[in-house]
């Protein structure tokens, strides 16, 4: 099949429901647009891999965890068949056709031959590049991270990265599927180190793609170190961090005038009395700042209760933000002693990013009318 053979078109899929089979880089990344675009997606896969899995987890789509059969189709108005198997691709185009379904085969019959391991010719040693996706909507997504994500032969990414990005701007590149699901499937950091390098040392281009930004709490600094120890060229690419950009997606500031001079981001994923826990919670609940916890959705009840403790006025506003910047996202509302229990009554798991301060009973149109009360502590 030649490039003369195919047309690109745009497919209403919004509220319709789509199969994909299989558990492929490119399973993930028609998933990820199908979710963007409104879909009502099911996966049929053996072994979803970790992104997969976390988007079922958190009620996005459904996997039916079993191998396929032609029932699968049921009533679906279209068709990705991405198992990675020019011939298990072919008999599910197949088995659509028979029924007039649509499918959108990863190995079209006839297709010309795949392109070199790496897309291009490459000589020497490749390079890393760590790309910062933004919080998770694709249009959060940098210009320049963009560009160097189209030049990719390989893509390594976390869950919370654009991944509906891929579709578009990386259609030919190697998508390896890195995910840490929390409490759950994860690939070790060192392993993430030695995927890096390894396709670097073998002359390929390697985007390793985060959400947020990879230099806060996304372990980029590690990553950046493996790579320069071991020779290998390495640039980084800032992204729009999430503990920003979830609070003003749901219209809450970091910072506003009279009520916070600032703000402080931490890591809730141990509670204040673990060994690891390097938080001073009693200083922080005097700081009179903007506090936002990332990672903190098990510990917040334990957090909170913290910073009540040290002085922290129990009325002090909250808000939890659960998929900021996408269109499953969800809003939480209460005071310190309150937030915790609301979370969890409205079901909120990861990701999500805490907001505690003056800064969460922020309302816009509301603010500018009323004289501005600072957060309390004893």
């Amino acid at each position: 099949m030649t490039a003369e053979s195919t047309i690109s078109v745009d497919l209403p899929v919004a509220g319709r429901r789509v199969t994909v089979v299989g558990s492929s880089g490119r399973a993930m990344t028609a998933t990820g647009s199908l979710i963007s675009a409104g879909a009502v997606v099911t996966v049929v896969s053996p072994e979803p891999g970790a992104y997969l899995s976390d988007l079922a987890d958190r009620g996005l789509i459904t996997i039916c965890r079993r191998v396929f059969t032609p029932a699968d189709i049921g009533s679906a108005a279209l068709v990705f068949a991405c198992t990675g198997s020019p011939g298990g691709d072919a008999a599910i185009t197949v088995a659509a056709g028979e029924r007039g379904v649509l499918c959108i085969s990863d190995n079209p019959p006839n297709a010309a031959p795949p392109p070199t391991r790496f897309g291009r010719a490459h000589t020497g040693v490749g390079r890393v590049t760590l790309v910062g996706g933004g919080p998770g909507h694709p249009g959060l997504l940098t210009i320049a991270g963009r560009d160097a994500i189209a030049a990719a032969d390989v893509i390594v990414t976390d869950r919370l990265a654009p991944v509906a990005a891929l579709t578009e701007i990386a259609p030919r590149a190697q998508i390896i599927d890195v995910s840490k699901i929390p409490g759950g499937r994860r690939t070790e950091q060192f392993q993430i180190n030695a995927m890096l390098i390894d396709h670097a040392l073998a002359g390929a281009t390697v985007v390793r793609l985060k959400g947020g930004d990879g230099f806060v709490f996304g372990r980029g600094g590690e990553e950046v170190d493996e790579c320069v120890r071991a020779g290998v060229p390495v640039e980084v690419i800032p992204g729009v961090s999430s503990a920003i950009a979830a609070p003003a997606s749901a219209m809450i500031p970091a910072t506003h005038r009279g009520l916070t001079q600032g703000f402080t981001v931490i890591s809730g994923h141990v509670p204040p009395d673990h060994p690891q826990s390097a938080v001073n919670y009693e200083a922080l609940a005097q700081a009179n700042t903007t506090i936002i916890l990332m990672m903190a959705v098990a510990n917040l009840d334990a957090i909170t209760r913290a910073l009540i403790s040290g002085g922290m006025d129990a009325d002090t506003p909250a808000a939890v933000i659960a998929d900021g910047s996408l269109p499953s996202q969800r809003e939480v509302r209460g005071r310190l002693d309150t937030i915790a229990g609301a979370a969890h009554r409205a079901g909120i798991g990861p990701p999500a990013t805490t907001v505690i301060g003056a800064v969460a009973g922020f309302v816009p149109g509301y603010a500018a009318h009323h004289e501005a009360t600072q957060v309390k502590v004893g």
